[in-house]
């Protein structure tokens, strides 16, 4: 395993002309994930400059944190609220996904920790996350491995339900990350998938994570979302993913959306994802910053269970890839 690169740079997002005006302009810290088992030496080590670089050898990557130049990841077993002898509830939506049932994993490996799976059909899930598979997602082929299932909770949670149904879903939960997203089929469909999973499925997420009292709403969205704002919708990224039924667009309208719904939010705008383990360097970026660069699936699901406790990640939009020591030139197998 290469060195996980940390990078702390304090600096201000631009605003999107796309966030309501009811969103205030968001300051936005660029950061990258360590994996670490000595939080005091690596916070001793980070200093307060606008601009902090740090170097960690280590294969461990299930204890990944988020550093900032003052603080470390909160362990996830204490609420927001600091109290660790009160079990918390995280629904994990779209749990059966490439992304969401790798979050699963992790979150079930966490004590004094109550996980839900959301899932469209429960009979369906039980054998779907306990066995291995190979899998076709829209164009790409994927390994699948199994689940132990054994302290997580099934429940149906489908974005085509109502709210009231998907309040009921969730409640009793402090958290939710959301996973979800339309998987490209019938190209004549595909506008209408888009918009009903990314966008309206998702908005009416939030919608029940309000109701049911969420106090933290992690959502897996991806890099060039906000492309148009910031002159990037004619760049061969943007152009070929939005192809696919206007998804980044869709996503858009969900971010902003959970932006203005008053949640404790994280978006996690992911590069091109990779269903093979993490070979290079995690690197997070300010907002509306990156237009290339890809990443496994595994690293997305540490920065997505990471962010669910980490106070520096309040609010924030943060744009991940994995480096390789050369520009990233490549997003969603394609050549920039």
């Amino acid at each position: 395993m290469k060195p996980i690169f940390l990078l702390a740079i304090l600096a201000t997002g631009p605003s999107s002309a796309f966030v309501p005006s009811s969103v205030p302009p968001h300051a936005q810290s660029s950061t990258a994930l360590s994996a670490t088992t000595d939080r005091r030496a690596v916070l001793s080590s980070l200093t307060t400059a606008a601009t902090a670089v740090i170097t960690i050898s280590t294969p461990v990557l299930s204890q990944t944190t988020i550093a900032t130049a003052a603080s470390l990841l909160l362990p996830l077993a204490a609420n927001a609220d600091g109290d660790s002898s009160a079990a918390n509830t995280v629904v994990v939506a779209g749990a059966t996904g490439q992304t969401g049932r790798r979050v699963l994993e992790l979150l079930a490996d966490k004590p004094n920790l109550s996980v839900v799976a959301g899932v469209r059909s429960v009979a369906k899930a039980e054998k779907k996350l306990g066995e291995a598979s190979t899998v076709v997602r829209g164009a790409m082929i994927q390994k699948v491995p199994s689940i132990d299932k054994a302290g997580v909770e099934l429940k149906k949670l489908d974005v085509a339900d109502t709210t009231d149904e998907l309040t009921t879903a969730l409640s009793g939960a402090q958290s939710l990350i959301i996973a979800v997203g339309f998987v490209p089929g019938n190209p004549l469909k595909m506008n209408d998938a888009a918009h009903a999973v990314d966008n309206v499925g998702t908005c009416k997420l939030i919608d029940a994570a309000k109701a049911a009292g969420i106090k933290k709403v992690v959502m897996v969205s991806s890099i060039l979302t906000n492309g148009r704002a910031w002159g990037k919708e004619k760049s061969a990224g943007f152009v070929v993913t939005n192809a696919f039924g206007n998804v980044l667009d869709e996503k858009l309208v969900a971010e902003n959306y959970l932006r203005a719904s008053g949640i404790d939010y994280t978006i996690v705008r992911p590069g091109g994802l990779k269903a093979k383990p993490p070979t290079g360097e995690l690197l997070i970026s300010k907002e509306d910053t990156l237009e290339a660069g890809e990443i496994s699936r595994d690293l997305v699901a540490e920065v997505c269970v990471a962010s669910l406790t980490d106070k520096k990640a309040k609010n924030m939009v943060l744009e991940i890839i994995e480096t390789e020591g050369t520009e990233p030139k490549v997003f969603n197998g394609l050549n920039m």
